[in-house]
């Protein structure tokens, strides 16, 4: 009874996060010219530039210096708006129709992919991309979430939204980069693991789980890379790393904003504060020690130039795989370890911080004066 209750709550809660998102898009596709809400103060620079070169190329009449003129305003315009992205902003950027997908980077920056189909188990989900490739001097096995670009890719992919046999898929994909030595790069794209009564059925929880615990202790080296939408723990079933990055106008969130305003205030409309209390910007997690990098993007985000983009993913990826190659397997498995036993420690200030060591250093004294003590049969010092 509970169980059909929360299965339930959960398809409800995806249903409006899908919905919001195409809402998302279809603003941007109301005004006909692929802008973001954020992004009206482009629209009338855009329609006058529009204009400017019409009428020079219907009726001969030199509007070069009027032309330059509006792209440098427009350009100076983005340069604002990106440094002031709220973090909904974020989000709105991050589902952007034409913000490139893992089979993009794939064709970009990635050459001689083989890939591989199937978990040995069930089927073969399409949400997830993986196989064999080179990236620079590296062979690698790649592992991507896909949203799919139109509607009939979309709904094949399940919006790119995972199924149990996705992740053991990726599993055992991991299992032969082992065996062959090869890094394992990880690109994270997805609004979350699909919440639908068959794949709990099928065990979605412990697929993800599992996938947990094995990528914290495979010896080959990891790199995992948000590159859009970064979602609950169908993230996080590839996100464990010696490395992870974000793009800059990416998020990595353990839940979607609208399904934490749908879950706190009842309504998806306070997906905006929800997003700001999150804390999913890429500079918020790089403060909190939850990402290592932070990938630069090209002006106005991914979509706008996405080659530019790929080329800052490119060399973010080839320089750690040159650095993790130079290490020991069991000192990355060391460093993995207290990479993950680290998270979640924080401090409100430097001088909390300076308190806690100090105190923690007291309490190691005190336990080695303890031991002495009890190995010299003298009684401990009690304090009256």
């Amino acid at each position: 009874m509970w169980c059909g209750y929360r299965l339930s709550r959960i398809g409800r809660l995806w249903k409006i996060n899908k919905m919001d998102n195409a809402n998302s898009d279809g603003m941007a596709a109301a005004s006909g010219s692929g802008l973001l809400e954020f992004e009206k103060p482009l629209l009338r620079i855009q329609h006058d530039l529009e204009e400017l070169e019409r009428e020079q190329r219907e009726n001969g009449r030199d509007h070069a210096a009027d032309i330059k003129q509006q792209r440098a305003r427009f350009k100076t315009t983005l340069k604002r708006l990106y440094s002031n992205l709220t973090p909904w902003d974020t989000v709105l950027v991050a589902r952007h129709a034409k913000r490139p997908l893992a089979p993009d980077y794939l064709a970009m920056i990635f050459r001689d992919f083989c890939e591989l189909h199937g978990d040995r188990t069930f089927s073969d989900d399409r949400a997830i991309i993986c196989g064999f490739a080179r990236i620079g001097p590296h062979r690698v096995m790649l592992l991507g979430q896909n949203k799919g670009k139109d509607i009939k890719e979309r709904v094949a992919c399940n919006f790119g939204c995972a199924h149990p046999e996705g992740y053991r898929k990726t599993l055992h994909k991991m299992r032969i980069a082992e065996k062959y030595g090869l890094p394992v790069v990880c690109l994270i794209d997805t609004q979350g693991a699909y919440p639908g009564i068959g794949a709990e059925e099928r065990g979605i929880a412990h697929a993800i789980a599992v996938n947990l615990m094995e990528m914290s202790r495979l010896r080959t080296p990891i790199v995992s890379v948000v590159i859009g939408e970064g979602g609950s723990g169908g993230a996080l079933g590839l996100g464990v790393a010696d490395r992870v990055a974000m793009f800059r106008h990416s998020f990595y969130s353990v839940i979607s904003p609208e399904g934490c305003a749908a879950i706190l205030w009842k309504t998806a409309e306070r997906r905006k504060h929800a997003a700001e209390a999150l804390k999913l910007t890429s500079r918020d997690l790089l403060a909190f020690n939850v990402i290592d990098h932070v990938i630069p993007e090209p002006m106005g985000g991914a979509h706008r130039d996405p080659e530019t983009a790929a080329a800052s993913l490119e060399k973010y990826i080839i320089g750690t795989l040159n650095d993790l190659k130079r290490r020991t397997i069991d000192g990355l498995l060391r460093k993995r370890y207290e990479r993950i036993r680290n998270l979640g420690a924080a401090y409100e200030s430097p001088t909390e911080n300076a308190e806690a060591a100090q105190a923690q250093k007291a309490r190691r004294s005190t336990s080695r004066t303890s031991k002495v003590r009890r190995r010299l049969g003298r009684p401990e010092r009690v304090s009256l």
